[in-house]
């Protein structure tokens, strides 16, 4: 194993050996300890950053960033609210719609990203606002419903394992499948790596990117969608949350903010080790006022910590010999 292989295996050992144990003192911490109940509420919770956070690594994935992460779950939830309110075959369409909202803001997101001839930075934060603008003009008040047994399907237990954490496996390993085995997962990991060499074997790098934020669409409007599910309500303010953690989750696995490299399973473990902390927080006995300024500062420090390797290498070539 090389040198470069044994660093990138650390970018997701690491952070999985700090949520085991952070994870086993939240059980030992709480008053109830390991009990389907108690895992049940965590998973759902872990669910909302994982796919959040999915939703920001395929942007960064090829080189980009995504500050419209957040909007989007907020448009999806919504949505959500309005269009999951019924019952029988409409629920189907419902949910489909979800999606397909997510992924329609991901579409115009990559176009003016790709298009628009400005730095993503600027391109999300403007699309974001738009959506945002929507959600709170569809729902200035959180409102709207979700149906009662859809939600209990998604977010209760089959037997002891958590529906939500069944999710988050699957989601997983599709998208591991994808990047590993499929020729379109390697073009989004070529383009993240080197956009010109990826230019030179053909890849449409601008298709890619598109695509890129498509899918990271996708993954928000099922962040939004399972908000939905587990809060019953549409909520328009939910936003600003959604994306800086996606964007520490991702760090905190392991994935490079320079694009090209980053793991499905280290994206996972550094959203539910996120969570861990919050949790942990909570029964820590620490006054309900500091805990925000903690996440605050772990937050801070994910991203200060994942912007390091960027700010500190002169010739942007060696980034990728991280």
């Amino acid at each position: 194993m090389t040198a470069l292989s044994i660093r990138r295996t650390l970018r997701v050992i690491i952070p999985t050996i700090a949520f085991v144990a952070l994870f086993v003192l939240y059980i030992a911490t709480h008053p109830r300890g390991l009990s389907t109940y108690v895992l049940t509420i965590w998973s759902n919770q872990s669910a909302l950053l994982v796919f959040a956070a999915f939703a920001q690594f395929f942007v960064v994935l090829v080189r980009g960033i995504d500050l419209s992460v957040g909007a989007v779950v907020a448009l999806t939830n919504v949505t959500a609210s309005f269009a999951l309110a019924g019952d029988g075959g409409s629920l189907v369409f419902g949910m489909a719609a979800v999606l397909l909202v997510g992924m329609a803001c991901g579409l115009f997101t990559g176009l003016f990203v790709c298009f628009g001839n400005v730095p993503p930075i600027v391109a999300t934060l403007a699309t974001g606002a738009i959506y945002s603008g929507i959600a709170l003009y569809l729902r200035p008040t959180p409102g709207g419903g979700v149906n009662s047994e859809l939600s209990d399907a998604f977010t209760y237990a089959i037997g002891p394992i958590p529906t939500s954490l069944l999710l988050i496996i699957v989601t997983v390993l599709v998208i591991t499948i994808v990047l590993r085995k499929t020729s379109f997962g390697m073009a989004l990991k070529a383009l993240g790596a080197n956009e010109h060499s990826a230019q030179l074997t053909g890849i449409n790098t601008t298709s890619m990117r598109i695509s890129a934020h498509v899918l990271g669409g996708l993954m928000a409007g099922m962040a939004g969608l399972y908000v939905s599910m587990v809060t019953m309500t549409g909520d328009a303010g939910i936003g600003p949350t959604y994306t800086l953690n996606s964007i520490a989750a991702i760090v905190l696995g392991g994935v490079s903010l320079a694009g090209g490299i980053g793991t499905a399973v280290g994206v996972a473990v550094g959203a539910m080790l996120l969570k861990t902390v919050a949790s942990l927080m909570f029964f820590s006995g620490l006054p309900p006022l500091a805990q925000p300024f903690f996440e605050g500062l772990i937050l801070a420090l994910a991203i200060a910590f994942g912007s390091v390797g960027v700010l500190r290498v002169r010739n942007k070539l060696k980034l990728f010999a991280q």
